[in-house]
């Protein structure tokens, strides 16, 4: 079994989805926000649902959609610990693993291109991202890299694994598809048959050019994909509301609702709160649902029978998108409605949370249970 290898021609990234053919549950590597709507079109035209969006670590050439996925599929996204991106659900450790169905993917340590980067290996077949390309290796040159970490995570890591291991790198740029543990041992240009120290030499002679997009791309990659402001506002969750009463808060809409001043609407996906987890004291009012994300056509009357005529209602969702568009809606049917900033995304047996700026969480306000 072999996973779909997809690709974009502008950062020529591999990207790549793994799936169980018996349960139809699927893992998506390194995806594409320009390729958005392929990736979801490829899902929903193989029948499967997307358990986890995973990332090799916080890339400088292209933005991330892991979580607009998140937002589309109700899937999770997991990324590097050492990377940085605090709004990853699921921040990965060394031999940590992810489950979708019955198959499983194992998290392996590789720092080097990045300080965080991260290799994975699934069966006989391990998926590198820029830590081993085709005949190469990823860079050293920014973003905590270092020539010397790489030399080892390739050699001591990569390089144990067994030879016929199936290399599936996360770019190519002649049109190569996939390598051999085996081959590149033998015959990687980079670093087959070089010592540590000659590694190192050669790769702090390559002088390469800054990637283009690195100021654009890095920042956003360190919130899976959204773009932020120079204070760290999401861009998708602007201050300024249009057509709906306005953005709050966490905390102010949490105390809106112990006050019973405002109705707590949680607008995601039924799988969505069955997958990532319910909002105490909320009312579910689905905005869209899977499969497909369609809009939800019984919107309009569940949100009149969760909130009094003209009442006042806060929505959540999952990062702070289809809840304007819901308080939208609210708004043109009666209500006085607010947006509420950050999301849910958390595994409430983890007491997790969303993202570095607090977002909803479960224990400890504005959640606070028992």
């Amino acid at each position: 079994m072999i996973p779909l290898q997809l690709f974009d021609p502008a950062s020529s990234t591999y990207t790549y989805v793994l799936h169980d053919p018996r349960t139809r549950e699927a893992l998506i590597i390194d995806p594409v926000d320009e390729q958005l709507e392929r990736d979801l079109a490829v899902l929903q035209s193989l029948g499967l649902s997307l358990r986890w969006a995973v990332e090799t670590h916080a890339h400088a050439d292209h933005i991330t959609s892991a979580a607009r996925l998140a937002e589309h599929t109700g899937a999770r996204t997991a990324a590097p610990a050492g990377c940085g991106i605090g709004t990853a659900a699921l921040q990965l450790q060394h031999g940590d693993t992810l489950r979708f169905g019955g198959e499983t993917l194992q998290a392996i340590s590789t720092p080097g291109h990045t300080g965080g980067s991260m290799s994975y290996l699934w069966r006989d077949q391990v998926f590198t991202g820029d830590t081993l390309l085709i005949n190469g290796c990823g860079r050293t040159d920014f973003q905590s890299g270092s020539a010397a970490d790489l030399y080892a995570s390739i050699t001591e890591r990569l390089f144990t694994l067994p030879d016929d291991t199936t290399v599936w790198p996360g770019h190519d740029y002649q049109g190569r598809s996939h390598s051999t543990i085996g081959l590149e041992k033998a015959s990687n240009a980079r670093i087959a048959g070089r010592s540590q120290a000659e590694f190192v030499a050669l790769m702090g002679a390559l002088n390469l050019p800054r990637p283009r997009r690195i100021d654009e791309a890095v920042p956003a990659n360190l919130h899976s994909g959204l773009r932020h402001d120079a204070d760290g506002a999401a861009l998708q969750a602007p201050r300024a509301a249009e057509g709906y009463a306005g953005d709050v808060s966490p905390l102010l809409a949490w105390e809106w609702v112990q006050d019973g001043e405002a109705v707590l609407v949680d607008v995601r996906s039924d799988a969505e709160r069955e997958w990532v987890g319910r909002v105490p004291g909320a009312v579910a009012v689905a905005w869209k649902q899977w499969p497909g994300m369609a809009l939800n056509p019984d919107f309009d009357q569940e949100i009149r029978n969760a909130v009094p005529p003209g009442g006042k209602v806060v929505l959540l969702c999952r990062s702070g998108v289809r809840s304007i568009a819901a308080a939208r809606r609210a708004t043109e049917l009666g209500l006085t409605a607010y947006n509420i900033l950050e999301g849910f995304e958390g595994d409430p047996d983890a007491h997790a949370q969303r993202g570095k700026k607090g977002g909803w969480r479960l224990h400890g306000l504005p959640w606070r249970q028992g």
